[in-house]
């Protein structure tokens, strides 16, 4: 059988998954995993609510700085999304974008220190570059008939308001909905640089083995996702955004001539500060990027490739536990497909930073924690998809049953949309591949971490530069992969 374009991409990138393998370092260095592992899942069985105050307020930050952030990004966004056809917008957008949330966080904090602003920031300037592209996709793909029926006197504003964006109106928020989900991980993330969210207070609790406490941070973090639609409607979204910058707590005062001071004298290159000219330059850069670059380029690169690939075979493996063709229609089958939603909901809710930090702490720092990590969060969201997709497809009544009815009938329906919804993927995964180099895996970000730790933000950001530029280039790589494969309208965007 001769080998379709699909099946020669999908056997390359397996193999080179393989080659992979062999360079990468996935050993287990604790004493006893399987120990601390139980005490994680006792935890989670008899969680500890008994500090409530302080549950209470973790989780009034969480939710503060995810709409106070993914809010602003929102608006920032839709503003860009008019002026996307541009080509400085879109660079922009796909710069900023390419730059993980804790990363920003990591930047602001040299400026403005534990201060909610630093938080604020973070979230909403990656979400704006995101909220551009894929509204700018949204409203291009509106019918553009009924603009030409206006009248000549009918302005630009009004054109916007009453054709493409009330076409695009239900999937604007469909998607501003799922952003918000994204935003509280990600405000539970930039807990773990110091922003008094639920993985500030779940890194403590782990670092003093109150793995009851951890329990009910985890527990309340899921509940939190898994009831969103019933929380935020659209009549008290203008409530939560207006109370919710009031929630975000206090910090200590802006110092702005440590602000000024960072992007005008701690961020030039040192052989510029001291006057060392261009010859100093080149070869400050140079050793930067034979001593750090490439090595965090080549693990970044290594991990990211076996994720994608562990990634993909996840969601083939696990969509059928929300496909009725395999779950049923009956009671039992419902019954299954309920829990099996629960196991997709858990795996997609958990930010692959925690998932990462938490494997790390029972078993020890390699890239086997941030690989499993990485893989269970982004199949967690394919699966999803995919699954739904699967339930969209009608077979026949003499269709077979079993492995024969997922390997002939389903499995080939949609493993288009599968694989355009795993290149999609891709740069995400990148992205969070380097961040998790702040936990110790020596992927890019373990180098910006440590140039921050020495107070060398010069090459910290040139550091940040790279691994933007690193995103950026795997992201074009997938849209021509999907483009080739004809794969770009199968489908939707999942930034």
């Amino acid at each position: 059988m001769p080998l379709t374009a699909t099946r020669r991409v999908t056997l390359g990138l397996v193999l080179l998954a393989a080659v992979c393998l062999l360079f990468g370092d996935f050993e287990i260095s604790t004493h006893d995993p399987w120990h601390a592992l139980g005490r994680l899942f006792m935890g989670l069985i008899q969680p500890d609510f008994s500090r409530v105050d302080f549950l209470g307020e973790a989780v009034l930050r969480t939710l503060a700085f995810a709409f106070v952030g993914v809010g602003l990004g929102a608006a920032a966004g839709m503003l860009l999304a008019l002026l996307f056809q541009h080509l400085w917008v879109r660079t922009f957008c796909a710069f900023i974008r390419a730059i993980h949330e804790l990363f920003w966080a990591l930047i602001f904090l040299q400026s403005f220190g534990l201060h909610p602003i630093t938080g604020v920031l973070a979230i909403a300037i990656p979400y704006a570059g995101t909220f551009a592209k894929v509204y700018a996709e949204i409203l291009d793909e509106c019918d553009p008939q009924p603009e030409r029926t206006l009248p000549q006197r009918a302005g630009r504003l009004s054109a916007l308001v009453y054709t493409r964006i009330s076409q695009a109106w239900p999937h604007l928020v469909s998607y501003t909905a799922y952003r918000l989900e994204c935003g509280l991980r990600s405000s539970a993330v930039i807990g773990f640089v110091g922003m008094p969210t639920l993985g500030f207070h779940l890194a403590g609790a782990f670092a003093q083995g109150h793995y009851g406490t951890v329990g009910a941070l985890l527990l309340l973090f899921y509940a939190l996702i898994a009831s969103l639609r019933f929380w935020v409607r659209p009549r008290l979204l203008p409530v939560y955004l207006l109370a919710s910058p009031f929630l975000l707590g206090t910090g200590l005062p802006i110092m702005w001539s440590n602000v000024s001071r960072f992007f005008t004298h701690d961020i030039v290159p040192a052989p510029l500060r001291r006057g060392e000219g261009l010859e100093g330059l080149w070869s400050w850069l140079g050793d930067l990027l034979l001593g750090q670059a490439l090595p965090g380029i080549w693990n970044t690169l290594l991990l990211t490739q076996i994720a994608l690939v562990l990634t993909g075979v996840l969601a083939m493996t696990l969509f059928p536990l929300i496909s009725h063709h395999f779950t049923g229609r009956h009671f039992t089958g419902r019954v299954r497909g309920a829990l099996g939603h629960g196991v997709l909901v858990v795996m997609r809710s958990t930010p692959e930073y925690l998932l990462a930090f938490i494997l790390l702490q029972l078993w020890g720092p390699s890239m086997l924690p941030a690989m499993i990590a990485l893989a269970m969060h982004n199949a967690g969201i394919i699966g999803h998809l995919v699954g739904r997709r699967s339930n969209e497809i009608p077979l026949r009544q003499d269709a077979s049953r079993g492995i024969n009815r997922y390997a002939y009938e389903v499995a080939p329906r949609v493993y288009g949309p599968f694989l355009a919804l795993l290149f999609y993927r891709w740069e995400i995964i990148m992205r969070e591949t380097a961040i998790l180099g702040i936990l110790g895996i020596a992927t890019l970000g373990f180098y910006v971490d440590s140039a921050i730790q020495e107070i060398r933000f010069d090459r910290a950001m040139v550091l940040i530069l790279i691994t933007a530029l690193l995103n950026i280039g795997v992201d074009i790589l997938a849209r021509r992969l999907r483009a080739r494969l004809r794969l770009s309208h199968t489908a939707q965007s999942e930034p």
